[in-house]
């Protein structure tokens, strides 16, 4: 764990404080070793701007033109640091402005947190300036997602959204906060989930699948084997390498499976 976010769990253990939820938004980052956001600003997500100006030491905010160009950037970070990639924008057209790197997110299996600003929440549901579903529209295209109305669900929320955006099959998840929950105070105390009830990251392996398997391949006329990324997330390189050797079977990568297995030869 990175230096100041274990400052702040221990800050968290010894006294629970009242601070903003648009605050807890930015704490609940620090106790995952966030140092770095992509996104744009607007109205519904504001809040979160200006609670960031006071930690500007701690937390990085890179200004994109544009909310595609924020989500898009934070996949390079995820990719690239192994991290879980984090990006703001705003309700409406912000929000949908996202959507295609969330997508592109969850083809590819690369972890990211969006958060999202929000109407009010008694404004919900009433056709209100810049309101849109965000739930129903990421729903098919996340992990998980998952609308925020009190400043009290921040810190959970938040927390679950990282453990499901990086275990298992990495992929993205969406919170969406509703500006009163921005305003709203909460008695800040974190913690980190490393289980939830109704999700599975490591399916249970299963012997005797991995023996008709087995069997499968070794009664093959002409067998080639199809490299992706999963070799990649699963830090299985040696394991493929080991398999490959041991059974001579040619093999063929996908474009995000290129470098799990080097392409010379001794």
């Amino acid at each position: 764990m990175e230096p100041q976010s274990q400052l702040l769990m221990e800050k968290n253990k010894n006294a629970k404080e009242r601070i903003s939820g648009s605050e807890a938004v930015l704490r609940s980052l620090l106790c995952e070793g966030v140092d770095l956001i992509f996104g744009y600003p607007g109205g519904a997500i504001m809040p979160v701007y200006d609670a960031l100006y006071d930690y500007q030491d701690k937390l990085n905010h890179v200004l994109t033109r544009h909310e595609q160009g924020a989500v898009h950037a934070a996949q390079g970070f995820a990719r690239v640091t192994g991290k879980v990639g984090v990006c703001f924008a705003t309700s409406g057209p912000g929000a949908t402005n996202t959507v295609t790197g969330i997508a592109d997110a969850m083809i590819d299996s690369t972890p990211l947190v969006v958060i999202t600003g929000q109407v009010a929440s008694p404004l919900l549901g009433t056709d209100a300036f810049q309101e849109i579903d965000v739930l129903g529209i990421t729903q098919p295209i996340t992990k998980w997602n998952y609308l925020v109305k009190t400043a009290e669900e921040i810190p959970e929320a938040i927390a679950k959204a990282f453990y499901i955006a990086a275990t298992g099959r990495p992929g993205p998840v969406v919170i969406d906060i509703t500006k009163d929950a921005q305003f709203g105070e909460v008695e800040f105390n974190y913690q980190k989930v490393k289980h939830i009830r109704s999700y599975t990251p490591v399916p249970l392996t299963k012997p005797d699948s991995i023996m008709d398997a087995a069997e499968i391949i070794n009664s093959a006329k002409k067998p080639l084997a199809l490299i992706g990324q999963g070799v990649i997330l699963g830090h299985a390189e040696e394991e493929l390498k080991a398999f490959l050797d041991k059974t001579g079977i040619p093999a063929a990568w996908t474009l995000l499976g290129l470098s799990a297995m080097p392409q010379t030869t001794n």
